[in-house]
């Protein structure tokens, strides 16, 4: 059997693997207990107690700061904030967050995980601004777009290539290690009060309301269902080396954000407001996913269309059982 350590396991990340791991998702490497690491852990006994059980132990505490760690033989580093009003008020402390969360995790690895395989949940944010003419980012993407980023992705992209040096570093000290560059997702618990267009309309969609589509140009995403994202996650995690293999995570299916609008005010049955649209500028952020079929022979086992009903569906239940 095998143990695995969520740090940041808070977020969505960490409720997706936790809810996967209770209904037996995680049983393909032997998962038998899992520690999750975060600020607030003990929150989600409160909050969520479907998801915790007495194989799974909340750890309260500071990623950037702590002096130790539980062993585990796997370890999915997914500590940062992913909500773009932390970076508009406070970019810099947010960019600290992560670096340091980094920093002293790959200082504390050389001590508590030895020998451990162990993953770092980067993102897409890492290629920069997405040129309207490629139409898929893939791993060799050169890097030189941040500056054409917004200002709220800009520190979280840059904090994120650094990270990914500490990652790749402990890697060359002879740490078992991977990275995942993760994109877009959606499922159950994906926030619905954030920057996150697809839980924005599925709260409309929920609470009766028109959707509301604020882009006046071109916008390309593509989204990955949460089941999809923590069985890839754990592949790339069960892959690591000494070579720190990196790999996009999330789906190459793109929908514009209109299309996207449309299909979840359908299964609502409500109407959709939406400005003007230009289609001079086109904002895609699209990943290449080749390089993790071919190696890793990972796939999606499903598609926008499926993963919204999925969602819709786990949402519904919960209401009803509330």
């Amino acid at each position: 059997m095998a143990s695995l350590l969520i740090i940041g396991g808070s977020g969505f990340f960490g409720k997706s693997f936790l809810d996967a791991y209770v209904r037996g998702k995680l049983n393909l490497w032997k998962i038998d207990s899992i520690g999750v690491l975060s600020r607030h852990a003990e929150q989600l006994k409160l909050q969520y107690p479907e998801l915790i059980n007495e194989s799974i132990k909340l750890i309260n505490s500071d990623i950037a700061t702590c002096q130790d760690l539980p062993f585990a033989d796997y370890v999915i580093h997914a500590a940062a904030s992913t909500d773009a009003a932390n970076y508009l008020m406070r970019p810099k402390e947010e960019k600290w967050n992560i670096q340091a969360g980094t920093h002293n995790y790959c200082a504390l690895a050389n001590k508590f995980h030895l020998n451990s395989r162990i993953l770092y949940c980067s993102s897409g944010a890492v290629y920069g601004q997405q040129p309207m003419d490629v139409e898929y980012l893939s791993e060799e993407f050169d890097h030189g777009y941040v500056d054409e980023m917004s200002i709220t992705k800009r520190d979280y992209a840059m904090a994120k290539r650094d990270s990914e040096k500490s990652i790749q570093a402990l890697g060359s000290q002879g740490g078992a290690v991977s990275i995942a560059r993760c994109f877009a997702f959606v499922g159950k618990y994906l926030p619905r009060d954030q920057h996150f267009a697809i839980g924005n309309f599925i709260e409309d969609g929920l609470k009766g309301r028109s959707i509301e589509v604020r882009s006046n140009h071109l916008v390309y995403r593509s989204y990955m269902y949460a089941d999809d994202l923590v069985h890839w996650l754990m592949t790339i995690c069960h892959s690591a080396s000494t070579h720190c293999p990196i790999y996009n995570v999330g789906s190459d299916q793109a929908i514009t954000i209109s299309d996207l609008a449309m299909v979840v005010a359908q299964r609502f049955s409500v109407h959709i407001n939406k400005m003007e649209i230009s289609r001079n500028i086109v904002d895609r952020y699209i990943p290449s996913i080749s390089k993790a079929r071919d190696q890793l022979g990972l796939s999606l086992s499903t598609d926008i269309a499926g993963a919204i009903d999925k969602t819709i569906a786990a949402l519904r239940f919960d209401n009803l059982n509330a």
